[in-house]
């Protein structure tokens, strides 16, 4: 248990979503840690790794963050906290990679001590995604989004001079509030030029001369300077392959076939997938992820190049799985008004009241719209607060009957809502 700590950094601000790193045994976890002289509760371990384990935290209704907690290496040091501290302080303030809100040494009542960084808290991995997807693949909209969200990332890392060097669906997580993905993890990141991990990536997304680098590794033989950024560009265009095929890649990534003609296993996976709707930007997302698995890391694009490739120019529209899937502070409930009582105004106006003093029971309401015109006709648009709030409403309002209807609750894009442009969302 944890029995208290000493602190430093800034207080976290108050809502953020879930971080999932995968299920992980929950025996053994902390009940509360004492961070900036407050108690928060555990309330759940999200991930755990060889150095470290992730929980979610809570001080109350009104804020949520993640610690992750380092264990002491074998050498009695605390080389991995220092480690990722360092690169993340010095990297902050990208909205595509999480925030550090500070760092505490927590000591438990055995007399031990750890290190801990205050985290953002985030929702959903690329990796549950994938799992959801199973063998149907993402949309396209969900897919330029990722890709997008995780470039600018990576240009702004390969900037600042770093490689993240453990790119992969599982560090890649979406955040409700900020309605975008963004980049965990940096453990295994180092400045280019100065590779100070032996080991880097992770089986299925670890480009060649990464594999070639940790098999010299392994039998004591020095590789040459190190891995640069193009190792980073490798793992998203798996990460890209994956998410549009629906299917996991590490079998195929390692088979002779891929190491002889990857190009013409990528041209197979986009000819075997049935397309519903117009074939090129299939085209520019397949000539994208090309672009990215060159096994030449001297061919391959850079992260600022591939942001400028025609398929992010392409408006897509998500599917209702994607808007169930991906929370944000908005709130979308269909089959629950009937057109006859749009053009009724004195019903319009009571069934707004009613909707709102229902959708309050879950939180802050800021604002609510019943478009009587389509696109959005006869749908409720709910604005929470945050996405906390809009996420607990999701889960209470889904199959619950209004005037005799099963309600149908998604969330909903809070940049189109506020620009007022109301998807006609692909079913």
């Amino acid at each position: 248990m944890a029995c208290g700590s000493e602190s430093g950094g800034k207080e976290p601000s108050s809502h953020h979503g879930t971080v999932s790193l995968g299920d992980a045994d929950q025996t053994m976890k902390p009940a509360f840690f004492e961070i900036f002289g407050e108690m928060w509760n555990v309330q759940a371990r999200l991930g755990q790794g060889v150095s470290a384990s992730v929980y979610r935290v809570s001080s109350g209704r009104a804020s949520s963050a993640a610690v992750k907690e380092f264990q002491v290496d074998a050498q009695g040091g605390d080389y991995g906290y220092h480690k990722e501290r360092s690169v993340l302080e010095d990297i902050q303030g990208h909205k595509n990679i999480v925030t550090l809100y500070g760092v505490f040494t927590n000591h438990n009542c055995l007399g031990a001590s750890t290190r801990c960084l205050l985290l953002e808290l985030l929702d959903v991995s690329v990796s549950e995604l994938l799992v959801r997807a199973s063998n149907q693949g993402h949309s396209m909209w969900v897919i330029q989004h990722c890709a997008r969200d995780v470039l600018e990332a990576l240009s702004f890392l390969h900037r600042e001079g770093y490689v993240h060097a453990d790119l992969k669906p599982r560090n890649v997580l979406w955040s409700a509030d900020d309605e975008c993905f963004k980049l965990i993890d940096f453990g295994l990141s180092y400045k280019e030029g100065h590779q100070d991990v032996k080991y880097i990536q992770t089986d299925g997304y670890r480009a060649p001369e990464a594999e070639l680098q940790n098999s010299l590794a392994q039998a004591g033989l020095e590789g040459d300077a190190g891995c640069t950024v193009a190792i980073d560009l490798w793992s998203l265009g798996i990460i890209l392959l994956e998410m549009y095929s629906g299917i996991k890649l590490k079998e195929t990534v390692r088979s002779q076939e891929w190491k002889d003609n990857s190009s013409a296993i990528i041209d197979h996976i986009f000819a075997s997938k049935i397309v519903v709707g117009p074939a090129i930007p299939v085209y520019h997302l397949r000539d994208l992820i090309k672009s990215m698995l060159h096994h030449d890391p001297n061919k391959r694009s850079t992260a600022e190049k591939a942001l400028c490739s025609p398929f992010f120019s392409i408006p897509f529209a998500p599917h209702i799985e994607d808007l169930v899937m991906l929370p944000t502070p908005v709130l979308r409930l269909l089959n629950v008004i009937d057109d006859n009582h749009l053009h009724n105004e004195e019903e319009y106006e009571d069934i707004v009241e009613d909707m709102k003093a229902e959708c309050q029971k879950y939180g802050a309401v800021v604002s609510l719209l019943i478009p009587k015109e389509n696109p959005g006709k006869g749908q409720v648009f709910v604005e929470y607060a945050s996405a906390g709030d809009s996420k607990e409403a999701q889960r209470l309002l889904t199959g619950r009957t209004f005037d005799g209807k099963f309600v149908v609750a998604t969330f909903y894009p809070l940049s189109a809502y506020k620009r007022g442009y109301l998807y006609q969302t692909v079913q």
